[in-house]
């Protein structure tokens, strides 16, 4: 294939993703975290004070915030900051409230701040598809990266959460664009790798909190490469300095940490909290690290000293940099938002799975959600990449992926060491992969397949690799056998494609065809998997459609109900006696609502479910973009 062929068809696949993106996102509402993410982003850009939304890192809701103060003054409409309200002076991270009023209280135009702060997001979705493309195609080929290329492009999950003002797109963006500029660099080590490598883990901790876990990976990286080196050496018989191969790649590793902090982090921190004044920013770091490893101490930095405590000391640490200069406070503020998610890690979030609800989480939900999200062709690609795998290493064979089996002479660590010289970035996406889920599967925060998202670009890599090497002719194999794995490839890539396309434009909603499609999904899981507040605006058309002035509802996500249904609005609570309702009026309910109120109680859960159990005698008039539920009561 030629290389101008191989770039149009790339360029096609990129396009098609970010116009169905595009499309689709025009008439989604306000979901959960944009609610707080868009006016906080809008914040940060104008008064250069990070009091809201702190559990995040700023950069992507800087990029939204700007677009967001470009457009206002590109199009000259005015967008009013509410920095009188008791949520921006007084309360400790009032978030929500700031941002229910900045957007549907304070006559902004909601519609456009959305639309104009969810297009950075998109042009995210872009810029990570030319990194899958690049590193694909530079280790495994042209086809490999198209194919790879194609997974991405048709992703439900990447096109839902890649039009939304969150951190999950732009975290796998990040770690696999980290990722492949540490690992060059490891394999090179020039000064311009170095400086790439430190750049962008710095970017990538700007990011999303849960990419911290860039550093022990990295480290664990290093340390394999100075061991292949090592005994490289000693197979080569070089004079080269052990001592030598051990500074430039552990030193240089630390390096990259400190200067990624001190030249990237703190200084974007810096922007964030010159105008946060100092006291503010003490009072609210000992507010919410109250109950963070057991309360504070009774005298200043004593769980520094006191091995039983030892988890607080960061904590004390933090609210001691509060009103010291600024650079200590900004690095500070990192450290809070970093120390808030290990707090809501180990708090877990009340979500329903499977007939359950629970704030503990599950061990299986990241395996089953993953299993009933993703498109079924992955799965199927997936698992013939296995096999072709180990087919190939029980032959002592090569494969695309794995390059050149070391000759029989060597030692089995010295095979060992030849291989991952020859296999590295293999290596690190399936140490990565394997860390996220890992470090996923032991977490209790079960919200949606969202949080393993940074792990599906390197396995589209690993994929691709695999099958690509398996459809190409090989010597003495008829012409017909290659012509029939090419079929039934496509056969499967037109399959997923067209799965996907159906679900248009309710690509957050998408289940696969074992879950029995999007309109079962909610019998699995809600939240972020299914509804996030996104169908509102499509409530209101249906309602308009079939003349309904007043419906009851309880709206899960980050839009003022009232603010799109206007007078039809009616507000209704899970546990509100049924006999409110009259004969003949109209009940909606979002999924995440509805579930949790029917789901019944995991071990150890002692809240209140159940309470919707008495819709099961109704079947929904209409359930909208598959994740509001609407009832006519009888």
């Amino acid at each position: 294939m030629k290389e101008s062929t191989t770039r149009l068809i790339a360029a096609a696949l990129i396009i098609f993703m970010v116009v169905v993106a595009l499309w689709s996102l025009t008439a989604d509402t306000a979901i959960m975290d944009e609610v707080a993410h868009l006016p906080a982003g809008y914040s940060y850009v104008t008064q250069q004070d990070m009091r809201l939304n702190p559990e995040h890192p700023p950069l992507i809701k800087d990029l939204s915030g700007l677009a967001v103060l470009a457009f206002s003054k590109i199009l000259e409409w005015p967008i009013n900051f509410p920095s009188d309200i008791k949520a921006w002076t007084q309360d400790i991270n009032g978030q929500w409230d700031f941002g229910f009023n900045f957007m549907y209280r304070e006559g902004n135009p909601a519609s456009l701040m959305l639309f104009f702060g969810r297009l950075p997001m998109v042009l995210i979705l872009v810029i990570l598809g030319i990194y899958i493309f690049r590193w694909t195609k530079e280790l495994w080929g042209k086809q490999a990266a198209l194919l790879s290329l194609f997974l991405y492009s048709f992703s439900p999950t990447f096109i839902a959460h890649g039009r939304f003002v969150t951190t999950d797109v732009a975290a796998a963006a990040a770690f696999f664009i980290a990722t492949f500029y540490f690992v060059r660099w490891i394999k090179n080590p020039k000064s311009w790798n170095f400086i790439t490598a430190t750049l962008f883990f710095g970017i990538a901790q700007l990011t999303k909190f849960s990419l911290f876990l860039i550093i022990p990976l990295f480290v664990f990286l290093a340390a394999v490469w100075i061991i292949v080196k090592i005994i490289n050496k000693k197979q080569e018989k070089e004079p080269s300095s052990f001592l030598k191969i051990i500074t430039r790649y552990a030193l240089g590793t630390v390096f990259i940490f400190i200067l990624g902090y001190a030249l990237v982090v703190t200084p974007v921190y810096y922007f964030h909290v010159k105008n946060y004044p100092s006291q503010k920013q003490q009072q609210d770091m000992e507010f919410i690290l109250t109950s963070y490893a057991k309360g504070p101490d009774k005298t200043p930095f004593a769980s520094c000293t006191q091995l039983s405590r030892i988890t607080r000391c960061p904590a004390e640490l933090t609210i001691w940099s509060a009103d010291k200069s600024l650079p200590l406070r900004a690095f500070g503020q990192y450290m809070l938002g970093l120390l808030m998610v290990f707090q809501r890690a180990a708090g877990g979030n009340t979500t329903y799975f499977l007939g359950e609800v629970s704030a503990a989480g599950w061990s299986y939900y990241f395996p089953v959600v993953y299993l009933l999200k993703e498109p079924l062709t992955m799965h199927i690609l997936t698992i013939m990449a296995l096999i072709i795998l180990f087919y190939y290493m029980l032959k002592k064979r090569p494969t695309e992926t794995f390059g050149y089996l070391p000759e029989k002479s060597l030692s089995k660590l010295e095979k060992i060491s030849l291989w991952l010289t020859r296999n590295f970035e293999s290596f690190a996406m399936i140490s990565f992969i394997a860390l996220y889920w890992i470090m996923s599967i032991r977490s209790t925060l079960n919200i949606g397949v969202r949080h393993v998202l940074p792990t599906f670009p390197f396995v589209y890599g690993l994929i691709s690799s695999q099958i690509i090497y398996w459809i190409r002719p090989k010597i003495n194999s008829p012409k017909i056998l290659s012509f029939l794995k090419y079929e039934l490839i496509i056969i499967l890539l037109a399959f997923q494609a067209i799965s996907v396309i159906l679900v248009f434009p309710s690509f957050l909603a998408y289940f696969n065809e074992l879950a029995g499609g999007p309109k079962n999904g909610y019998k699995y899981a809600a939240d972020s998997n299914l509804d996030w507040g996104q169908d509102l605006a499509r409530l209101n058309l249906w309602l308009e459609e079939n003349n309904i002035n007043k419906i009851y509802i309880q709206y899960f996500g980050g839009t003022d109900a009232q603010y799109v249904l206007g007078n039809k609005f009616q507000p209704w609570w899970g546990d509100r006696n049924p006999s409110d309702l009259k004969s003949g009026d109209w009940l909606a309910v979002s999924a995440t609502f509805l579930q949790g109120g029917r789901g019944r109680p995991a071990v150890n859960f002692n809240e209140p479910t159940g309470y919707y159990n008495w819709l099961n005698e109704l079947e929904p008039k209409a359930v909208i973009g598959y994740s509001i539920f609407v009832y006519q009561i009888p």
